[in-house]
C-alpha cells in the first residue's frame, strides 16, 4: 500500500525539496519547473492519524482538511517539509499561516512561507488579469529568492505540459470507471496519491494503471445506476466500497480533489501570467472559486446528462460552509429533474466508522430508476 510519509522521505532522501501546498489548486507548474516537488496537503487520512497538535491551535469545528494539514505540518513528519505555499481559497485557510507560525515558533521551528492571492471578482465585472500576472510576477521572485533557484519559461512549458498530460490520463481513468473497468475506490487511491509524488512518479503510476484496467475483465457489475458524487473529498474507502455494493457505478465526480482540478485542460505556454490566467478564469467550477460558483449547477446537469446519471451523492465536509450553503438550491433543481439526491456528513473521525451509513445508500440504491 502507498505511504505518503515515506514516499515524500524517500524523494527527500534523493535530493527533493518539497513545498507542501494548502489545497485546493494551488500553482504546481510553476513550483515544479523551479525543481520543486510541490505536495498538497488534503486527503491525508492514511497519514495522519491523530490530532494531537492541531487541536491544540484549531477549533474542534474546523473541517478535516484543515486539521490534518495543521496536524501534519506541526507534527515530526512536518520537518519533510522545506517550504508551505498557499493562496486564498477560503475563510480558514486564510488565517491559518499565522496558526501555523506560532505553531512552530513554540517548537523552535521556522518554514518557508510563500502566498499568493487569487482574484475572486467575476470577470464580468471587472478585469483581474493584471492584478493576478503581477501575483505571480511576485511569486516567482519569492521562489528564486528562498530557494536559490532561477525562472525558466522552458522549463515552465515543460511543466505545464506535463501536469496536462496527467489531467488527461486522469481523465481518462474516470471513464473507465464510469465503463464499469475500473472500482471507483481505486481510482480515488490512484488520485489521493498522485498529491505525494512527483508529477513524473503520478504519470508513470497513472499509465500502469490504465494499463492494467483496459487489460482486465470488467470489475463493476453495477447495471445502469449511475450516480455522480460531489464534494470536497471523496468519499471513504469503504464508504466507495458501499456505494459499489449497493449496486451503483459512480458515472462521474464532482469532487475537488478529482474532476474539479483535472476538469479543464490549460493552454499550454511558457508565460506563468498568461497561463494562470486562463488556469484559475477557466477553471472547472467549484464553490471555492467564487466567481465560477454560478456555473457549478450548469456544469453539474451537463455531467448528469452526457453520463446518463440518474442520483447524486454528495459527500458533505463537515463544517465547510462553501459547500453547504449551495447544496439546497441544487437539490431543489436535481430533484426537480427527477434526479434523486443523497446528502451525507464526513467529519474528522467518519472516516472509519461508514457502517451506519450502509442502510441510508442502500435505500438511495432502490429509489433510483
Amino acid at each position: 500500500m502507498f505511504d505518503m510519509v515515506e514516499n515524500i522521505r524517500q524523494a527527500k532522501i534523493k535530493g527533493a525539496k518539497v513545498v507542501g501546498c494548502f489545497p485546493l489548486y494551488p500553482p504546481l507548474e510553476l513550483l515544479h519547473s523551479f525543481g520543486l516537488m510541490p505536495v498538497i496537503l488534503w486527503d491525508m487520512k492514511d497519514g495522519v492519524h491523530t490530532l494531537k497538535e492541531s487541536d491544540r491551535h484549531l477549533q474542534s469545528f474546523t473541517c478535516s482538511v484543515a486539521r490534518r494539514l495543521t496536524e501534519f505540518v506541526l507534527s515530526e513528519e512536518g520537518a519533510l517539509l522545506d517550504g508551505l505555499l498557499m493562496y486564498n481559497a477560503c475563510d480558514t485557510f486564510r488565517n491559518m499561516p499565522e496558526i501555523i507560525k506560532h505553531g512552530l515558533k513554540e517548537k523552535g521551528k521556522t518554514l518557508p512561507l510563500l502566498k499568493l492571492h487569487v482574484p475572486m471578482v467575476s470577470p464580468n465585472q471587472t478585469d483581474s488579469t493584471g492584478y493576478l500576472a503581477d501575483r505571480i510576477r511576485k511569486l516567482i521572485a519569492e521562489i528564486e529568492s528562498t530557494f536559490g533557484v532561477r525562472f525558466s519559461s522552458e522549463r515552465f512549458l515543460a511543466s505545464v505540459r506535463l501536469h496536462n498530460a496527467i489531467r488527461k490520463l486522469s481523465l481518462e481513468m474516470e471513464m473507465l470507471v464510469a465503463e464499469g473497468r475500473m472500482s471507483y475506490v481505486d481510482f480515488s487511491r490512484h488520485m489521493r496519491d498522485g498529491y505525494f509524488m512527483t508529477p513524473e512518479d503520478n504519470l508513470s503510476a497513472l499509465n500502469d494503471a490504465i494499463k492494467n484496467a483496459t487489460s482486465n475483465p470488467k470489475e463493476n457489475s453495477s447495471d445502469g445506476k449511475k450516480i455522480i458524487v460531489s464534494g470536497i473529498l471523496p468519499p471513504p474507502d469503504a464508504l466507495c466500497a458501499i456505494i459499489e455494493e449497493a449496486g451503483m457505478r459512480v458515472a462521474g465526480n464532482d469532487i475537488s480533489s478529482q474532476a474539479r482540478s483535472y476538469g479543464y485542460i490549460p493552454q499550454e505556454t511558457g508565460d506563468p501570467a498568461a497561463y494562470y490566467a486562463d488556469f484559475y478564469r477557466n477553471h472547472y467550477p467549484c464553490t471555492t472559486l467564487l466567481y465560477s460558483s454560478d456555473e457549478r449547477l450548469k456544469a453539474l446537469n451537463e455531467l448528469i446528462e452526457k453520463r446518463g446519471a440518474r442520483g447524486l451523492i454528495f459527500i458533505g465536509e463537515k463544517f465547510c460552509e462553501y459547500e453547504y450553503l449551495e447544496m439546497p438550491f441544487i437539490t431543489k433543481i436535481l430533484e426537480q429533474k427527477n434526479i434523486v439526491t443523497l446528502q451525507l456528513e464526513i467529519a474528522t473521525d467518519d472516516n472509519e466508522n461508514v457502517e451506519a451509513l450502509r442502510t441510508r445508500i442502500e435505500a438511495f440504491s432502490e429509489l433510483i430508476r
